[in-house]
């Protein structure tokens, strides 16, 4: 008996969660996202097309979007649309999501390097370098910190 109530509970629970809406939810079409990230794209990426976008939905907070773009570039944004950050792979990320002192810094002190993916927080920006360099910067761009690859 205890066992059937367990397995009843748990099946109520998903049902219900499916209910609501918990479950992440994909497709190909850049009007599921804010507006803030399709004029991102738009600005950023104008000629590449969307390959997925997932929709991640949560309990207690906001869903967030994760885009795929057909080059392997993987975007992702917070419930309001604003970018958090960009994977390119191997590819080099759009100088025009970086600060220029950033763009300096770089080309200053790792002159052979391309910066591949770049992340943003409330806090500062995490640049990650092909060479497996990991820099950090302040929000208005100042150099703070450089982890280097690991072996």
């Amino acid at each position: 008996m205890k066992t059937f109530a367990v397995t009843l509970i748990m099946i109520l629970a998903a049902a219900g969660a499916a209910h609501a809406g918990l479950f992440d939810k994909y497709s190909i079409n850049r009007e599921d996202l804010p507006e803030q990230a399709r004029e991102m794209l738009d600005e950023h990426f104008p000629k590449k097309k969307v390959s997925m976008v997932k929709t991640d939905k949560h309990l207690l907070k906001k869903a967030d979007y994760d885009v795929k773009l057909t080059d392997g570039t993987k975007i992702e944004f917070n419930s309001k649309g604003a970018w958090t950050s960009v994977d390119c792979g191997k590819k080099a990320v759009p100088e025009t999501l970086l600060k220029s002192s950033m763009k300096r810094y770089v080309t200053k002190n790792h002159p052979d390097a391309t910066i591949v993916g770049i992340r943003k927080s409330t806090l500062a920006y995490e640049l990650t370098l092909d060479s497996g360099h990991l820099l950090k910067f302040t929000l208005p761009g100042t150099h703070s910190s450089t982890t280097q690859p690991s072996e």
